[in-house]
């Protein structure tokens, strides 16, 4: 692991502490004891969700579709050239059906990883444009600083 990948392994670690210790404190503030105890139950299924699925949400959110080789052949093997530069695993791919301009990665590593790009983006940019756009989100997964999707 890097120390960049280190980097932003703590810095979430921290943003989700902070975010358990001020829900659990507000359920002592206004519950008490059992205001603690609902706020912990509350913590630990939301920190479970955001871990396992927050991928799977931000994907159905954005109405993304998985793609295989045989439906985008060039974009699977432009992903695929990428990865293996990278050294990482292949990701997931998803198009989404929308024509704004828009690309962007998620997953919780990189071996459970997935880039998801816009019809938009894939009519608008050249080959060499839309590598650089997938590199950048593939830089994402390698990096472990997968940002919340913006669509």
């Amino acid at each position: 692991m890097n120390q960049g990948s280190l980097y932003n392994n703590v810095k979430t670690f921290m943003l989700l502490a902070g975010l358990t210790g001020l829900l659990i404190g507000a359920g002592y503030l206004m519950g008490g004891r059992n205001g603690l105890i609902i706020a912990i139950g509350i913590t630990l299924v939301m920190n479970f969700v955001s871990y396992w699925f927050s991928d799977k949400i931000a994907l159905a959110m954005s109405g993304a579709r998985e793609v295989n080789p045989a439906e985008a052949p060039q974009l699977y093997a432009t992903v695929q050239h990428l990865t293996q530069r990278a050294n990482l695993p292949m990701p997931r791919l998803y198009v989404i059906p929308s024509m704004a301009p828009n690309a962007f990665a998620t997953g919780r590593d990189p071996k459970h990883s997935a880039v998801a790009v816009t019809q938009g983006i894939m009519q608008m940019l050249n080959q060499e444009e839309l590598e650089g756009v997938i590199a950048h989100e593939l830089a994402h997964i390698k990096h472990r600083d997968l940002p919340p999707p913006s669509i």
